[in-house]
């Protein structure tokens, strides 16, 4: 019984969860639209977020925050990329980064694909 457990497994074990959350993130940052599947796109939503988030949030604390960004994302031109140009277009919204447009659905196995971009992004 799966009652009161709460996120998604993607079909694979912990680690590689993590990194499929830490390359899609980045993916998402140096990119600013990806195309994954749905699942893979909900889930990562709501990491994506918690970044935006804290890097908006930075103010004159940047050291923290780079800090905090560095291990969540993989490449250091992603996390200076967060700060300096996506965190300071959202300084004035509370939340909702982010937009998940399906697509259609991939001609191999059929699986759901869909958009995940920033919102304002094109």
């Amino acid at each position: 019984m799966r009652h009161r457990v709460a996120g998604k497994k993607l079909g694979r074990d912990l680690d590689h969860r993590k990194s499929l959350r830490r390359t899609l993130a980045t993916d998402l940052v140096e990119k600013g639209s990806i195309v994954t599947t749905l699942a893979k796109a909900k889930y990562v939503r709501p990491y994506v977020e918690r970044l935006v988030t804290r890097a908006r949030d930075a103010g004159t604390d940047k050291l923290n925050v780079i800090r905090y960004l560095e291990p969540k994302l993989t490449t250091g031109s992603s996390v200076r990329k967060l700060i300096e140009e996506i965190a300071p277009t959202y300084k004035n919204r509370k939340g909702g980064y982010t937009r998940i447009v399906r697509v259609g659905n991939r001609s191999g196995d059929n699986s759901m694909l869909a958009r995940i971009s920033f919102v304002g992004e094109k």
